[in-house]
């Protein structure tokens, strides 16, 4: 596949601190490519760079074979920017705010209200297009910011946090307009901390930290990579049960099988091969164990995460929240 943006080699530093340290990643036309990872990780600092608001330590930045890395201004009018703040004005109406931001490219009076009112409509923000951007709640903002960096019809759109800090119906908007937007064509450059969010949206994903990219690669082989035991987790009804004889007598009776308790009232199946569970379910109703559920387990694009980098998501989603 064809790459618009393709990165060298790329770092950032500020005195002692190396903010992007010696990346490379390419973006294929076409697709949502996301940078994962916890904040401080190097994501918006990358991002920064590529847009031309952060100036390069060292690297080469490539826009369709182009190398852009001395005129990066100039690549501004084929990329569309949302940042993880709204950059908008608070005292401007929605449409006026979006007639402002097509004012800056060169659109005229006309087209520019042409294309503000279409972009209200698409975005579900023409009933709130005369009111003030103060008066707007959080995800009404970040859909207008987005709606905001369309209207010069960019190429490539450059998201930074999109769902951040905005609740839950919200996101689910706007990731459905993210995907709506690469559907009609649109490449898409994401950054989040959420693993749902990458693993909904982007066709290949980069594990960022401390300025270092540790792997990319697509959604499902991240999954296929992780993917090399076969797990099967068996629920039971809570019962008194010696859990130590139990476990000793199923490694007994099942030695190619590896068993544990995974909560009170849980056994944790795992093995190399397939697992036939039905000789396990049989032998723990014959020791007086009622089965509520036996479930195959499939490794996700967090467990990928989680091995490759030793973060938890919930404790860098913490931490995102504290800012």
């Amino acid at each position: 596949m064809e790459s618009i943006i393709e990165v060298k080699n790329l770092t950032k530093k500020y005195g002692n601190l190396t903010a992007v340290d010696n990346i490379a990643f390419s973006i294929n036309n076409g697709e949502i490519f996301g940078f994962l990872g916890p904040n401080a990780a190097g994501k918006t600092t990358t991002i920064n760079m590529l847009i031309g608001m952060a100036k390069i330590t060292a690297g080469r930045i490539f826009y369709k074979n182009n190398d852009i890395t001395e005129k990066i201004k100039k690549f501004q009018a084929f990329i569309g920017v949302v940042p993880d703040e709204s950059n908008l004005y608070e005292e401007l109406t929605g449409f006026e705010n979006l007639c402002f931001c097509a004012s800056l490219y060169g659109i005229n009076r006309p087209k520019r209200e042409a294309k503000a009112k279409q972009l209200l409509e698409i975005f579900q923000l023409s009933d709130a297009a005369n009111r003030r951007f103060k008066s707007y709640s959080k995800g009404m903002k970040r859909k207008l910011t987005i709606a905001a960096s369309l209207v010069h019809e960019p190429e490539i759109l450059f998201l930074d946090e999109p769902t951040t800090g905005i609740d839950v119906a919200s996101s689910r908007q706007i990731r459905s307009l993210i995907k709506k937007l690469n559907d009609g064509g649109m490449t898409v450059f994401l950054t989040t901390h959420y693993i749902e969010e990458a693993e909904r949206l982007c066709n290949r994903i980069a594990f960022i930290n401390k300025g270092k990219i540790i792997k990319m690669d697509t959604v499902e082989k991240f999954i296929d990579d992780i993917s090399q035991s076969n797990v099967i987790e068996v629920l039971f009804e809570p019962t008194p049960i010696d859990k130590d004889f139990l476990l000793e007598k199923l490694n007994l009776s099942f030695p190619e099988l590896e068993c544990s308790f995974k909560a009170e009232n849980t056994i944790k199946v795992i093995s190399k091969a397939k697992i036939d569970v039905s000789p396990v379910v049989s032998f723990l109703s014959s020791n007086g164990i009622y089965i509520l559920e036996a479930k195959l387990i499939r490794a996700t694009l967090e467990d990928a995460f989680v091995k490759l980098t030793g973060i938890e998501i919930d404790a860098m989603k913490k931490e995102k929240e504290k800012k």
